[in-house]
Order: structure tokens, then C-alpha cells, then sequence
């Protein structure tokens, strides 16, 4: 992503505000334990607008102010901490990297702030930063309310920005797809690898480790959130984080894994046997939710409705899968009336993907569900969960399959970023077939 890019952003921010000023903070460090941080990551709305990934910085956006429209308040070069934590751009750095029109030490963002919000009527601020920053902005607000009768200026009015980024954010531009793909094709590798290199006798834990690794390896800056890997028993927990378990031998393996990198998310899963090959049982299942996956994938077009029409579709043909293995009984549309089929399916059909692996933007449009655009990239994740209630045949118990793609809806035919990441029963067979062949021709 380059600078102008960002630049673009800010200049159709800044067009779009009107007579208002907006500031974005930048994300605060963490701390993990006593004295030691997360690993950064700077917060997504800003970096959206700046490509800036230092900590302790501010974008300030004022279209009504003479001289400076863009400014960015940052951390200024310090030989001391620098020794400790690495290099900083400094003021002029981060002003020549982003091309704002001015930056300034961020110690000085309480002194010079005032002189851009007195330049508008309305503030566009997100109260979900830090609170001692939202205090900062609220005795600003509360001083010029105060002040209103005797004098004019300042902001009276506080909008939540998403209602201007956010919406930009979900149409993705060539450059984002761009990068998207690249995380994509990165994660992709990874599902591969962890295919290639499972073994009966493996933890959980050590499926992640290939995952790591191998996005690691090919370039990614971080994985875009903590891995599932579930197996067993931990297959119907949705967002199973613990990864401690010993894969019972038979047992499918769920990786919900997805690389990021410069800040873009890929999110897949994939579901494989720990032997290589499916069971019967757990290869009926897999088709099930292949067919629900690959015809939600097929309705990612324009004019269609993601949460209604797409999602609907996908859970028709899971439950009419259900029925035909006996796992539930009587009719297709009281079920789907009634909801009945839930304890298997469990959750809707995906989400939006970008800068956050559930990326922002709003699924309703003046109470209704929006359809889909051309730009807008979306997971297609159904999921069947059959638990071991005792209702349940035991050939059947703890099988649970989700299949993940990632999509970007276009002018017409939906481009799958994933298409290349294997998903048919047969060629995960051949892969860990190929992969359990090399590794005996290695030991021989």
C-alpha cells in the first residue's frame, strides 16, 4: 500500500465530513505481564488513513482549518529509546512517510489541538479509544458548550467516525485485493503444510506450530487472530482457543487459521482426518458442507442479500443433508421455520474480511440487510457441529466440518481468493497421502 493511497482516503474523508473537524487516535501498547507488551499492532481505522504504525500518534482532520488540513501528532526522535526499542521516523519522518500536511510532537497535542476543533460546529470522535483520551476530548466539548453563549467555536456536536471510514473500509480497493490475496495465498500454503505434516499422535498444538511457521516463513507479520485447532470432543466449539488436547486417533482436524499481513486478514478453514482418509461418516458429513460452501460461493453477486438470501440458502442445504442421514426427521421447512436444526449448524453463513478478520462496515442499510457490492470481500464459512448427545447414532458423534473461503464479490462471477487452497475430500486424501509418502522416503 503506498502513500497515496492513504492520502486518497484522507482526501475523501475530508470531503465527505463537511463543516467538521475528525480525530483518530492511534492504538495504545499493551501489556501482556508486569513490564512486558503484547506485539503491537496499530489500530485499524488509523492506519486506514495513514499507512503510520508507530504507537503514541493522533490524525487530526480539519477541512475548515486555513493551513492544515492532515496533521499527525507523533512521537519525536529520542537516542535513548531508541536504543531500547528501535528506530523511530520522528516528526519529519512521519510527516514525508504519510504526507499529511503537518506533524508535530505528540507531547504538544493538548496545546495545539484547540486550534483545529474551534474551526467546526461537529467533532467526529470514537468514544471506544482510551479513557483518558476520551476525557481529554470531553473536557474540550464541555469547555466550548460552556463558552457558546459568549463566544462562537468549537464543536457542540460528537459523531461517531465509522459513520464516514467504516463504509469506505468495506469496499475494498485493487490495492487492498491485492494485498488480501498475497495473505490469502500465504495462509493457503500454511492449511497445506499442516496437511503434509500431520500425524496420528500429534497434539493440537503442534498442527498450530506448522500453521505458525509456515505463514512465519512466507512473510506474514503475525497470524490475523489466535488459531483453532480442534479435534475430538473440541470439534463443536466454535472458537476453540486451548489447542492442549491430544488428537484422538480417527479423529477430523479443524484448522480456522488465516495469515496478516500489512495489516490484511485472511481467514480459512479447512477439515481433515488425522489418518488421511475420511470414514464413511465423516465424509458425508464433509460433502454436506461442501455443496452448502461451494453454492454460497456461487451467490456472491451484486444484488444479492449476504445475511438473508445467501445465508438461507447454505442452511437449506445442510438440513436437507441432515435428513438424509437421519440426523434429523420430518419436514425441511419446519425446520427451517422453527429453527430446529441449530444445535448442528450454529452459526450464520460469514462475514466481512479486511484490516479485522471480522471486518467493520454495517450488514443493514435503514433497517433492512444491504446486498452485496462489487468490492466487498466476505468469508463463506458453513459449518455442520454433531455433538455426542445420546440421540445421536455413534457412527455419527463428534464429527464437525466448516469449510472457509474468501471472496471477493465482483461486477460479476464471485473471484474466490482461496480457489486454490485444496478443499475436495479427495485431494486432502492425496495431499496427506503425498506428504506421509515423502516423509517415509526421507526416513528410508
Amino acid at each position: 500500500m503506498t502513500s497515496h493511497e492513504h492520502a486518497e482516503r484522507r482526501r475523501r474523508v475530508l470531503e465527505a465530513m463537511g463543516d467538521a473537524v475528525a480525530v483518530f487516535p492511534g492504538a495504545p501498547p499493551r501489556i501482556r505481564s508486569n513490564d512486558s507488551e503484547y506485539e503491537y499492532r496499530q489500530d485499524s481505522d488509523f492506519y486506514y488513513l495513514t499507512g503510520f504504525d508507530e504507537p503514541e500518534s493522533v490524525l487530526v482532520l480539519a477541512p475548515r482549518h486555513p493551513s492544515v488540513r492532515s496533521a499527525l501528532f507523533v512521537r519525536p526522535h529520542d537516542p535513548e529509546r531508541e536504543q531500547w526499542e528501535g528506530r523511530r521516523a520522528g516528526v519529519e519522518g512521519a510527516r514525508l512517510a504519510t504526507g499529511v500536511d503537518a506533524a508535530y510532537p505528540i507531547f504538544e497535542l493538548q496545546e495545539r489541538l484547540g486550534e483545529f476543533l474551534e474551526t467546526a460546529p461537529r467533532l467526529y470522535y470514537s468514544f471506544a479509544n482510551e479513557y483518558h483520551f476520551n476525557e481529554m476530548i470531553e473536557s474540550f466539548v464541555r469547555r466550548y458548550r460552556t463558552r457558546r453563549a459568549r463566544q462562537e467555536g468549537g464543536p457542540l456536536e460528537v459523531v461517531d467516525p465509522c459513520l464516514l471510514v467504516h463504509e469506505m473500509r468495506l469496499i475494498k480497493s485493487a490495492a487492498e485485493v491485492a494485498t488480501l490475496r498475497a495473505a490469502v495465498a500465504i495462509t493457503g500454503a500454511a492449511h497445506v503444510a499442516a496437511m503434509r505434516h500431520a500425524r496420528p499422535g500429534m497434539h493440537e498444538y503442534e498442527v498450530a506450530a506448522i500453521v505458525a511457521y509456515e505463514c512465519a516463513r512466507r512473510g506474514a507479520q503475525a497470524q490475523a487472530y489466535p488459531s483453532i485447532v480442534a479435534s475430538g470432543a473440541n470439534l463443536t466449539t466454535i472458537h476453540y482457543r486451548a489447542k492442549r488436547d491430544l488428537i484422538p486417533d480417527g479423529s477430523l482436524v479443524l484448522v480456522d487459521a488465516g495469515a496478516e499481513l500489512d495489516y490484511y486478514c485472511a481467514d480459512i478453514t479447512r477439515t481433515w482426518p488425522i489418518r488421511g482418509r475420511f470414514s464413511p461418516e465423516q465424509r458425508a458429513i464433509y460433502e454436506i458442507v461442501l455443496a452448502a460452501n461451494r453454492a454460497a460461493i456461487e451467490m456472491c453477486r451484486p444484488g444479492r442479500v449476504f445475511n438473508t438470501e445467501i445465508n438461507d440458502a447454505s442452511i437449506r442445504i445442510l438440513v436437507e443433508g441432515l435428513l438424509d442421514l437421519g440426523l434429523l426427521t420430518g419436514s425441511l421447512d419446519e425446520h427451517i421455520e422453527k429453527e430446529t436444526h441449530k444445535r448442528f449448524t450454529q452459526h450464520r453463513v460469514g462475514h466481512w474480511l479486511g484490516l479485522d478478520t471480522h471486518d467493520v462496515g454495517s450488514y443493514r442499510r435503514n433497517g433492512t440487510w444491504r446486498p452485496l457490492e462489487p468490492g466487498m470481500v466476505v468469508t463463506i464459512e458453513p459449518g455442520l457441529y454433531v455433538g455426542d448427545q445420546p440421540d445421536i447414532p455413534e457412527r455419527f458423534r463428534n464429527i464437525a466440518v466448516r469449510i472457509e473461503d474468501d471472496v471477493l464479490v465482483t461486477a460479476g462471477a464471485p473471484d474466490v481468493l482461496s480457489v486454490d487452497i485444496p478443499k475436495d475430500a479427495a485431494d486432502i486424501e492425496r495431499i496427506m497421502a503425498e506428504g506421509r509418502s515423502a516423509a517415509r522416503e526421507l526416513i528410508a
